[in-house]
C-alpha cells in the first residue's frame, strides 16, 4: 500500500507540473512565434502580463517530483537520470536561462537587449518540454534498464517514441498556453488579442490531436507495450477521457466559454499521464523493476508519507490563495506591449 501512495503522490505531481509548467513553456511558444517586435509586441505583453504572479510557482511541482522519485524509489530515480542524463541536462540548463531571461527581458534598457533575451526565454520554452517528453518516452518505450548508465545514452531518448511525446509536449502545452492566454486577455480588456489566442488555441488543438492520433501507429511499431496498455483496460479509459476532454475545451472556445475551457482542456493532459501510469502498471521501468521491487524501505515510505502531508497543510493553502487572486485579476499589473517602452 504504501509504495502505491507514494507513486500516486508522484503522478499528483507529473500531472500538476503537465498542466502549470506546460501552459508556462507553452507561452513561451507563443513568444517565439509571435513575429517581429512591433508586430509580436502585443502578444509578447499579454505573455509577461499573464505569466508574472504564477510562473515560479507552477514550477514547484517539479521540485515535488523529484523528492518523491528519488527518496522513494531511488533504484529507477538513478537508473533513470544516468541513462537520461542528455535530456534530462539539457532541460534543466533551459530551465535556468529561461527563468533568468524572462526575469531580466522586463528590466531591459533597450530593444536589443529584449530581444535577445526574449529569444532566449522563447527557444529555452520550446527546448525544455521537447527534452522531458523524450525521457518519459525513453523510459514508457522501456529503453531504460536497471544500473547506473545501464541504457544507451542516445538512442534512450533519440527515437520514434521520444520523438513523438517530445513533440506532444511542446504542443500540448502551446494548446493549454493559447486556452489560458485567451481568457487573460478577456480579463485585460484586449479583444484583439482575444481573437488571436482564440485562434491559436483551436488551431493549437486540432494539431495536437491529429498527432497523438497518428502516434498511436509509432506506438504500436516502437512501443508495442505502451501501445497495449493505452488502447485496453484503465489506459484505454483514460485516452478516451482525455479526447473527450480535448473535443470539449474545442468546442468551449469556439463558444468563447474560456473559463470552462481551462478546466476541461487541464482534464485532458491529466487523464494521458494518468493514461501513461496505468499503461505501463505494475512497472516503474517496463519490464524491468515493478513498482513494489523498486521501492524503499516501509519506514522510509512512511516518513515521506507524513512529512509530505504536513507540507501539504502549508503549500497547498497558499497555492490555492495565489490561484485564486491571480484568476480574480487581484495581482494583475497594467497590460501594455512589450515594445510600448521602447517606442520614441
Amino acid at each position: 500500500m504504501l509504495p502505491e501512495l507514494c507513486i500516486g503522490l508522484a503522478i499528483l505531481g507529473i500531472t500538476a507540473y503537465a498542466v502549470l509548467g506546460s501552459a508556462d513553456f507553452g507561452a513561451g511558444f507563443w513568444d517565439l512565434t509571435a513575429g517581429g517586435a512591433k508586430r509580436g509586441g502585443p502578444v509578447r505583453g499579454m505573455v509577461q502580463h499573464s505569466m508574472s504572479p504564477v510562473w515560479e510557482a507552477n514550477h514547484v511541482w517539479l521540485i515535488f517530483v523529484l523528492v518523491i522519485l528519488w527518496t522513494c524509489f531511488p533504484v529507477a530515480f538513478a537508473s533513470v537520470f544516468s541513462t537520461l542524463s542528455i535530456p534530462l541536462f539539457l532541460a534543466a540548463l533551459g530551465i535556468i536561462f529561461r527563468g533568468a531571461a524572462f526575469v531580466m527581458r522586463g528590466q531591459a534598457a533597450t530593444m536589443k537587449e529584449a530581444r535577445g533575451l526574449g529569444a532566449l526565454f522563447a527557444l529555452a520554452s520550446v527546448l525544455i518540454p521537447f527534452c522531458l517528453g523524450a525521457a518519459i518516452g525513453g523510459v514508457a518505450s522501456g529503453r531504460v534498464p536497471v544500473g547506473n548508465a545501464a541504457g544507451d545514452m542516445w538512442s534512450s531518448w533519440l527515437n520514434p517514441t521520444s520523438v513523438l511525446i517530445g513533440v506532444i509536449g511542446v504542443l500540448t502545452g502551446a494548446h493549454l498556453a493559447a486556452v489560458f492566454l485567451a481568457g487573460d486577455s478577456v480579463r485585460a480588456e484586449q479583444p484583439a488579442l482575444v481573437r488571436a489566442f482564440r485562434a491559436r488555441a483551436l488551431g493549437s488543438g486540432v494539431v495536437t490531436g491529429l498527432v497523438a492520433l497518428g502516434g498511436l501507429a509509432v506506438l504500436h511499431s516502437d512501443a508495442r507495450s505502451l501501445y497495449d496498455g493505452l488502447t485496453s483496460g484503465g489506459g484505454l479509459a483514460m485516452v478516451l477521457i482525455s479526447g473527450a476532454g480535448g473535443v470539449a475545451t474545442l468546442a468551449l472556445v469556439w463558444l468563447e466559454r474560456y473559463g470552462a475551457a481551462r478546466v476541461t482542456a487541464a482534464v485532458a493532459v491529466a487523464a494521458i499521464v494518468v493514461g501513461w501510469a496505468l499503461a505501463q502498471n505494475p512497472y516503474l521501468l517496463p519490464d524491468q523493476l515493478t513498482l513494489e521491487k523498486g521501492a524503499a524501505d516501509d519506514a522510509v515510505l512512511g516518513a515521506v508519507l507524513i512529512s509530505m502531508a504536513v507540507g501539504a497543510l502549508i503549500l497547498g493553502p497558499s497555492l490555492w490563495w495565489l490561484y485564486r487572486l491571480t484568476l480574480s485579476g487581484r495581482l494583475d499589473q497594467s497590460y501594455e506591449p512589450l515594445d510600448q517602452r521602447f517606442r520614441p
